[in-house]
């Protein structure tokens, strides 16, 4: 599957099942919303003390799978994951990167000077996956 028709596929679609590497080599799945933006990255909230984000620092193999209502249609995009640093102030440039990506798949929230506090007080930092290369029956 060419990686442009696979990241049409997703910008159609806000949930997925990201798949990080344990120490062992194990896959660990989670449930994710998620972004992608005009840059062709795919952007999830994290969180700094969460698995998955340990094992992208590890490892930054990571892969996203997204299936269709009907479950028989998905893509996977896979690929190396950065990880932005962890907020630490409402308006810092992790923070506005969560901000944005909140938008990308929820549109405006109710009040923003509480959701930045609480990206601060959970430690939320952005995983950024550069899919470079697809598979799946869209």
């Amino acid at each position: 599957m060419e990686l442009p028709a696979a990241l049409d596929y997703l910008r159609n679609r806000k949930q997925g099942v990201l798949v990080t590497l344990r120490a062992d080599g194990r896959p660990q799945l989670s449930n994710v919303n998620y972004a992608v933006g005009d840059d062709g990255l795919v952007r999830v909230s994290v969180t700094a003390g969460r698995a998955k984000t340990a094992n992208a620092r590890r490892d930054p193999r990571v892969a996203l799978h997204v299936t269709a209502e009907d479950f028989w249609s998905y893509v996977v995009v896979d690929g190396e994951a950065e990880l932005s640093a962890v907020a630490t102030e409402p308006d810092d440039a992790a923070t506005e990167e969560l901000v944005e990506l909140y938008r990308s798949v929820q549109g405006e929230h109710e009040d923003w000077d509480d959701y930045r506090a609480a990206m601060v007080r959970d430690g939320r930092l952005v995983l950024r996956l550069r899919p470079t290369s697809a598979y799946g029956m869209a």
